[in-house]
């Protein structure tokens, strides 16, 4: 083939072209991160954008290195909307976590390039801010209610005003809190988890919060796809006392569908959508009235450019945006969340996530969250940069997630949407 193939299909502005495209995978935490370094002709002038899915970061790695580089090498890189969809489309079959969260690496990336040019940080060229700083959330959980009030004590005290709550239910399905045995050793899988347990251990986790902590803070939970359509109504229902903030995830997205009458049905605001897995989706869901907050991880639908389209639809549909933002999230994607968030009239709230010392090393410049505010860097593009050497000094090993998903299961032995 050609290599006049992937020329620029028309003249570019300037005389800069991309000469590398390459992901890098590091672990500071122990989670594994991609990112993806796009580097031009012009001395100095790369980008970063985040590429990460923990869980299969081997094969993002290889779409990107082995699939997209011999694409974009030789483009003009401000050609951001021609780039991203000839990655998508070259592939013919679309969508999906590796092929999105590999695109996202190189839509953030120019971005970032853009930003650099400009001299600009990314959130000018979206249009300037609308609020100075996004309000964010951490977790706070525990093996009993006490514990996990006592958590979010400590949160309150650090300044934040939203927290999210988790409890541990026994057996291996247990999520967001310290595990503990099963309480039906004796079933067919020695380790299960019940739903039903879960339904009456979680209103009491939120009737101890209310009592406990300050009546100003706002409480969310995360349900983790586990429950029914009609389980979920039956706890939305019953947390209706407790006024959350938001319940999160109640259906696996096998049964997004049901969601519009699970939301009519709800006291409660719902959160969906960190398992979206294209801007399709995340459109479906801000769509057919099945979300009060869009919830998208935004490597997983491509990156910043397919975020701003949710935004913008969010806004005209009356959803608040709450993008996904735990430890898997590189300092790259926190800086496009935080983008979004200061962008964007349609912002709810934002995860957090307090990144430990090595990965501020390994990523100088990584945002931190101040008495629960999270304010976007001011200097060109993202205004975070990746230290190479330190980054090989942590290795990424495969996801224990396989393991723990493995173990997912109800007492009689059937798998549960980990």
């Amino acid at each position: 083939m050609s290599t006049d193939t992937f020329a620029n299909p028309w003249q570019a502005r300037e005389d800069i072209a991309i000469t590398s495209v390459r992901a890098i995978t590091t672990a500071p935490e122990g989670i594994a991160l991609v990112v993806v370094r796009v580097d031009t002709n012009v001395p100095g002038l790369y980008g970063l954008g985040c590429a990460t899915f923990t869980q299969r970061w081997k094969a993002v790695e290889t779409f990107v290195n082995e699939h997209l580089a011999r694409l974009l090498i030789g483009r003009y890189p401000g050609d951001i909307g021609d780039l991203t969809r000839l990655a998508a489309f070259t592939g013919y079959w679309r969508g999906g976590p590796v092929t999105n969260n590999a695109i996202s690496g190189i839509d953030q990336a120019l971005w970032d390039i853009a930003g650099k040019r400009a001299g600009m940080p990314v959130h000018e060229l979206l249009g300037g801010k609308v609020r100075a700083a996004a309000d964010t959330y951490l977790h706070a959980s525990g093996r009993d209610a006490g514990e996990a009030i006592e958590h979010a004590l400590a949160l309150v005290e650090a300044g934040q005003r939203h927290v999210r709550l988790q409890v541990t239910t026994p057996g291996g399905g247990g999520y967001g809190a310290p595990s503990a045995p099963t309480e039906y050793p004796d079933a067919p899988y020695h380790n299960g988890w019940s739903a039903r347990d879960y339904l009456r251990r979680t209103p009491a986790l939120f009737e101890a919060a209310r009592d406990k902590l300050p009546d100003n803070v706002e409480l969310l939970h995360d349900v983790h796809s586990r429950l029914t359509p009609k389980e979920a109504v039956t706890l939305a229902r019953s947390l209706e006392p407790y006024r959350l903030f938001f319940l999160e995830d109640v259906l696996a997205p096998e049964h997004w569908d049901r969601l519009p009458e699970v939301r009519e049905a709800s006291p409660v605001p719902i959160a969906v959508g960190e398992l979206t897995t294209s801007l399709t989706d995340a459109v479906r869901l801000v769509k057919n009235g099945g979300v009060d907050f869009i919830r998208s991880h935004v490597s997983d639908i491509g990156g910043l450019t397919p975020a701003r389209k949710i935004a913008d639809l969010a806004e005209l549909c009356g959803v608040r945006t709450a993008w996904h933002g735990p430890g898997d999230t590189s300092p790259i994607g926190a800086a496009a969340n935080v983008a979004l968030d200061v962008t964007s009239a349609a912002f709810g709230i934002q995860e957090g996530h307090v990144y430990s010392e090595p990965v501020h090393e390994v990523f100088p410049g990584t945002l931190r969250i101040q008495n629960g505010w999270l304010f976007p860097n001011e200097t060109p593009g993202w205004g975070i940069d990746i230290d190479e050497a330190a980054a090989a000094r942590y290795p990424a090993e495969l996801s224990g997630h396989d393991a723990w998903a493995a173990g997912v299961r109800r007492p009689d032995g059937a798998l549960e949407a980990p």
